[in-house]
């Protein structure tokens, strides 16, 4: 079912040229399910590779290679169909049943070779800088935050163990995998490289680790839209999730990201997986306001006047000057907090009461976790 889902999950976020592309999906240790039109991108296809370091059943390729091949969208030539099949997909999968999962699933949407070169990896991403750069990055992070691993303790009692990487090309030492995605990530752009990720709400306000490479983002690349996922979306109840936008830059002595843009879509807005499904009509508007052709003629749909304007920009001073660094920036007032009259149905309310509860009990299963190691 995940990997039926993930195929439908392609949804515009931005028009990017260029020639190689990182895909990524959550792999199943942590896999959250993300909605299915949160992705859809435009991408000259000549000369593009995709790599993906997380790629678990390889949804994301299915729906990017259906989106590429669709005639609607591109008029590929021999040459190209031939680079489609057999040289633009790549992925690392750390689960080995889930590996051959997505080989499968490759495999059986014409995607690589059986008999030729394999088009996923099998093992751990982080171990070691993989030495190639893409230009883009599409990717969900794995939503479960602890990479550890299993032994067989001398009782014979299996037990976990945090893994903490020790890379040179990371900015900080963390057994978060989330964090540590995101380092691998910046590691493997080009330095005019560009990206779209999928993050927990905690990485935009949790100090630590989190603020240390919240902060070199913004240093070192331009972080330039978040757009704020709705709940009812994922399949795990509760989650809250964003979307960061960014695009690398030289080494510079000032922060590169100048301004912040960030696309409210969760405030009153109220999704279920079934009873109420978010829609492709549902992300038009931010579409319109991340205005893709030339991101630098963006408006804001925020003014005094105009309290409920979802879109609105943040400087980098506002944020620096902020506690924390933080990116978690609300301004619309929640209408069913102050509504009476008007509030959500008793379905949809009892629905975000059970997410917030999951989202509750799940913190305090991973501190249990914690103190018990």
């Amino acid at each position: 079912m995940a990997t039926a889902v993930a195929y439908r999950q392609i949804r515009s976020i931005g028009r990017y040229t260029g020639r190689s592309v990182s895909i990524g999906s959550a792999v199943n240790t942590g896999f959250c399910g993300t909605s299915r039109h949160v992705y859809h991108t435009s991408l000259r296809i000549k000369d593009s590779v995709k790599i993906d370091p997380c790629c678990g059943s390889g949804g994301f390729f299915l729906a990017a290679q259906s989106f590429l091949a669709n005639p609607n969208n591109y008029t590929l030539n021999r040459e190209q169909k031939e680079f489609l099949k057999n040289e633009t997909f790549y992925g690392n999968e750390i689960v080995p049943a889930t590996y051959k999962t997505a080989l499968m699933n490759l495999y059986l949407h014409n995607i690589g070779d059986i008999y030729g070169n394999v088009p996923i990896t099998l093992g751990d991403a982080f171990l070691t800088d993989p030495g190639y750069r893409v230009d883009y990055v599409l990717t969900n992070l794995p939503f479960g935050e602890k990479s550890s691993i299993t032994f067989t303790n001398e009782e014979g009692e299996q037990e976990d163990e945090a893994l903490v990487y020790n890379r040179s090309d990371f900015w900080t030492t963390s057994s978060n995998k989330q964090l540590n995605f995101l380092q691998h990530i910046n590691t493997i752009l080009k330095i005019t490289g560009k990206a779209a990720v999928v993050v927990p709400d905690n990485f935009l306000f949790k100090d630590g680790a989190s603020e240390t490479i919240r902060k070199k983002l913004l240093a070192t690349t331009d972080l330039h839209t978040i757009l704020r996922l709705p709940t009812g979306i994922f399949y795990k109840p509760g989650v809250k999730a964003n979307v960061l936008f960014f695009d690398k830059r030289p080494a510079s002595a000032q922060f590169q990201t100048k301004e912040v843009w960030i696309y409210d879509l969760r405030t009153n807005k109220h999704f279920t997986l079934k009873q109420h499904p978010m829609s492709d009509v549902d992300l038009e508007d931010f579409i319109r306001c991340y205005h893709p052709e030339n991101r630098y003629e963006r408006t804001e749909t925020y003014s005094v006047e105009n309290p409920d304007g979802r879109f609105r920009k943040f400087t980098i001073d506002e944020i620096i000057e902020g506690d924390k660094t933080s990116l978690n920036f609300f301004w619309i007032k929640n209408k069913s907090l102050a509504d009476l009259d008007n509030l959500p149905s008793a379905n949809e309310l009892a629905s975000e009461i059970i997410e917030n509860l999951q989202s509750v009990l799940d913190s305090f299963n991973a501190l249990q976790e914690q103190i018990r190691k």
